[in-house]
């Protein structure tokens, strides 16, 4: 069998960023980290700036220090597109209303779900609680009342309401208009 031939990239993998990342989430500062890898602030000030790759014994001590592997700062990123004419239906209840999950359906860490409610649609009749721990409307187009058990919300196009997940609450749209929003659940609804 013959081996493909292989021509190497000469196109540089930026790796900077993430290893800036990766220091400042251990609240590290380039003096710190210099200290402990034994290399100096200017050399680190260049690698995170991606003007100049370490060596592999370098990024290996650099990693340790920064308790990161060296695979993750080449990996590409979990990403997920969905377009909102394609995103799935669901339908958690309610009248006049059609909801798309926009996120992917293995996303535990948030859930956004885009509705759009015809004139006068409504949710639920008896107030519902959703499982999550905290539930985030955002207004993208038109009004919306949100009621809660003491409480009721008038919002315009921008605003934002964040509430506790398991607050019981419905809406309605009490215009003559088509209402736009974003449902965000943070994590994920249990199903």
């Amino acid at each position: 069998m013959k081996a493909l031939p292989v021509e190497p990239s000469n196109v540089p993998v930026a790796i900077g960023s993430r290893i800036r990342a990766a220091r400042q989430a251990q609240r590290l500062t380039i003096e710190q980290v210099a200290e402990a890898t034994g290399l100096t602030k200017g050399f680190l000030s260049r690698v995170e700036r991606d003007l100049t790759s370490p060596s592999v014994a370098s990024l290996v001590t650099l990693c340790q220090v920064l308790s990161v592997s060296v695979g993750d700062l080449f990996a590409a990123p979990e990403t997920h597109l969905t377009r909102r004419d394609e995103a799935p239906r669901i339908s958690l209840g309610g009248q006049g209303i059609v909801e798309r999950l926009l996120t992917a359906r293995s996303e535990r860490r948030l859930q956004i779900l885009g509705a759009t409610i015809k004139p006068r649609g409504r949710g639920e009749n008896e107030l519902y609680a959703v499982d999550c721990d905290v539930d985030v409307l955002h207004v993208v187009k038109g009004r919306i009342k949100l009621i809660l058990t003491n409480e009721e919300y008038d919002l315009e196009e921008g605003d934002t309401l964040s509430f506790p997940g398991r607050e019981p609450h419905t809406w309605i749209n009490p215009t003559d208009e088509t209402v736009e929003v974003l449902w965000i659940l943070v994590p994920a609804a249990s199903r």
